[in-house]
């Protein structure tokens, strides 16, 4: 390691450490499209920038230094007042501009940063924490993920040749440093003239060790038109998400069994209805189709047709899962909760569970079945019959 640069990885001040961001905003990123930079286009019902400022200030760093181009005023004007935010104006390369931010820290002693691109909206939490973490034990930090593909050189529209792909990393941000450090460091580059892609190169050449930590796949930069859509994936802001909600009924009548939730259950009475009357299955249904607005059983299955007398209720279940992908969703999950005073549900539940998730063919940590009683008040109190309430999460992504 170069002399001019400290070799200790404590901060340089008592107490905590203090933590900020340096988002670089002041490129024109125009190669993504639609005529502004990218990252003031809109985005999942936001902006690029509001979603990456957020991801920071939920992760608990409260003070971010913001670099935005000196032409650009509306943005100065609407971040000015803005609370922890604290601004600079950008230099003619990337690096400059990261240099202009670390002078603002500097000023604000900051004892470490992590350099971020405001173009990565979809960076997470964790990510964050991580990279934090490790400045505890490290002078710098970034994340990266091992390349696992083959990589190929070209020329002309053809494979020229190959490349050894082990031991290679693709880079991702944010990448923190000790501030004193990868200061210094930017100083270094500015004074011999040179430039880097990203910071991590700024410290290697200034012989700053820099530790890897695990990366995201989904922390993408948006660079081409499609980044936009696999971004708003990531952030689920094209997910279409419904909830519906089901409720059904059943008196007692004689038998000697009920069937809920697909499960035959001995008792000394059955349920009357017009179909098996699985009033859990009903119920589930019900908040399916509530989900598509859809109507509800008797839309589908009239009482009044003879062929669904004494029907086995998982036929409904399953239609109402067939219509739920056929219009595009998925089953997130479901939650039913049985109200009766008997038979006794608990010694049935996990039966019940993998019976309706067999039938909507999901997983059976989605499925909940549960009950209580109603404290021996109204109809199920007094034994007259169970009732059945029902939630079901559907998304289309």
């Amino acid at each position: 390691m170069p002399s001019d640069l400290p070799s200790s990885a404590t901060a340089p001040s008592s107490g905590p450490p203090r933590i900020a961001a340096l988002i670089v905003a002041a490129g024109k990123g125009l190669r993504a499209g639609g005529g502004l930079a990218k990252q003031w286009r809109p985005l999942a019902g936001r902006r690029v920038i509001d979603w990456t400022l957020d991801a920071f200030l939920s992760a608990g760093v409260d003070r971010i230094a913001l670099v935005l181009s000196p032409e650009d005023q509306d943005r100065w004007q609407e971040f000015s007042n803005r609370y922890g935010i604290l601004l600079t104006a950008g230099g003619s390369t990337r690096a400059q501009s990261v240099a202009n931010g670390l002078d603002l820290l500097r000023d604000h002693n900051i004892d470490r940063v992590l350099i971020h691109d405001a173009a990565r909206p979809c960076v997470s939490a964790r990510v964050i924490g991580e990279v934090m973490a490790a400045l505890d034990t490290h002078l710098a930090a970034a994340p990266a993920l091992a390349v696992t593909d083959a990589l190929w050189r070209g020329g002309d529209g053809y494979v020229t040749g190959t490349e050894d792909r082990n031991g290679l990393f693709a880079a991702q941000t944010p990448q923190g440093f000790h501030l004193h450090h990868i200061h210094a460091a930017h100083q270094q580059l500015a004074a011999n003239g040179g430039d880097a892609a990203d910071d991590v190169e700024v410290a290697c050449q200034a012989g700053i060790d820099v530790a890897i930590i695990p990366g995201d796949p989904d922390n993408i930069k948006i660079t081409r038109p499609e980044d936009f859509d696999r971004a708003a994936r990531n952030l689920g802001g094209d997910m279409d998400v419904r909830l519906g909600n089901g409720y059904d009924v059943h008196r007692f009548g004689p038998g000697d069994e009920v069937v809920l939730c697909g499960v035959p259950v001995a008792h000394d009475l059955g349920l009357q209805g017009h179909s098996d009357a699985d009033v859990g299955l009903h119920a589930i249904t019900d908040a399916l189709y509530g989900a598509l607005a859809e109507g509800d059983i008797g839309r589908h299955f009239p009482p009044s047709d003879p062929q669904w007398k004494g029907a086995a209720s998982d036929i409904f279940l399953r239609h109402a899962a067939e219509l739920t992908r056929s219009k595009g969703y998925q089953i997130s999950n479901v939650d039913c909760t049985l109200v009766c005073e008997f038979p006794k549900i608990t010694p049935h539940a996990p039966a019940m569970r993998a019976a309706v998730a067999e039938i909507l063919s999901i997983d059976l940590s989605r499925v909940s079945i549960k009950a209580t009683t109603s404290e021996r008040l109204g109809f199920t109190g007094r034994g007259e019959g169970i009732a059945a309430i029902a939630t079901a999460c559907v998304v289309k992504p």
